[in-house]
């Protein structure tokens, strides 16, 4: 065959399925940005209206880590809408990577370090193997990944009030 009719991997392709691995860390990034990321600001609510943190099925309190007994209860409400924005950052990473983005890649873990700060100070135990799985997935479809100077290139930004004649 020559070189010029070989088919191109589909996930090379603009418009098509990013690779399985690319998918699973959005997937993994969501669920994690969901289940610790989205229950910070009620838990920051809780914390302001009764002075406690609340505890998950009475087990343990939400997010009690060494920060709590460390800092005013107001800066422990802004580490853990800080900790939400950083959760929202990594969503959106993770719909960089659906969309077969290397720059969500890239975002997603750059954020990694910072969000590792946030385990250690709320004492997560679970996001630990969430950024494992990530690292693994990320790394697996770096190859398959659309190229980071492609993501934002010209031609996909929409021209407005120009007309072309046909």
């Amino acid at each position: 065959m020559r070189p010029e009719l070989v088919p191109m991997r589909p996930e090379l392709v603009e418009g098509r399925r990013s690779p399985r691995s690319a998918r699973a860390a959005a997937v993994v990034t969501w669920i994690y940005a969901g289940g610790f990321g989205i229950p910070a600001i009620p838990v920051g609510a809780y914390l302001l209206n009764k002075g406690r943190l609340p505890t998950f099925i009475n087990l343990f309190e939400m997010y009690g880590g060494p920060w709590k007994s460390r800092v005013e209860p107001r800066t422990f409400v802004t580490l853990l809408a800080a900790f939400f924005g950083v959760s929202v950052l990594n969503a959106w990473s993770g719909w960089l990577l659906w969309r077969g983005r290397k720059a969500g890649a890239v975002l997603n873990l750059s954020l990694l370090p910072i969000e590792a700060i946030f385990w250690l100070g709320f004492a997560l135990p679970f996001p630990w193997l969430c950024g494992a799985a990530r690292v693994v997935l990320v790394v697996a479809s770096w190859p398959s990944l659309g190229d980071l100077s492609s993501a934002g290139s010209a031609s996909r930004i929409p021209q407005f009030g120009r007309s072309e004649r046909i």
